[in-house]
């Protein structure tokens, strides 16, 4: 008994192998992207933010004990933010730098104005990041806690 003139499956095969490759690419490349900052659950917007080159992003979660800070997936305090954003401005942060300011729903509205208000002190430009999805009911937003 002999193989075949021309083995079919043997030729297809390292085209097999290759759509497995890609497959497994497809599948552990979610894996393997760099995420920014720590997630957040953002009220909704209908606003498309636009593509910033220079960008810093402080984010603001809800927690027991407060309000927890990020710059980028650093925790910080307040205190610490305006430091940091002063260090990185004479370090030569350029005038069109964005800081990104990324806040859960649950946050309140005190401490979101403060945060802003210090970045914008410090003479970085602001943009608040919305969630995209508009069917979403989120929570108003008050300075007064029941």
């Amino acid at each position: 008994m002999s193989l075949p003139e021309r083995p079919a499956l043997l030729h297809a095969l390292p085209v097999v192998n290759l759509f497995a490759l890609l497959w497994m690419f497809h599948f552990a490349g979610a894996s393997l992207t760099n995420q920014s900052g720590v997630t957040v659950d953002p009220p909704p917007s209908r606003f498309q933010l636009e593509r910033f080159e220079e960008t810093l992003v402080v984010t603001l979660v809800t927690a027991e004990s407060g309000v927890r800070m990020y710059l980028g997936r650093e925790p910080v305090d307040l205190a610490g933010l305006g430091s940091r954003l002063e260090v990185l401005r004479t370090q030569g942060a350029s005038a069109r730098t964005v800081v990104l300011l990324q806040s859960d729903a649950g946050i309140q509205v005190g401490a979101e104005r403060e945060v802003s208000e210090m970045i914008l002190a410090k003479g970085f430009r602001l943009a608040l990041v919305g969630s995209s999805d508009t069917d979403k009911t989120a929570k108003p937003k008050t300075e007064i806690s029941k």
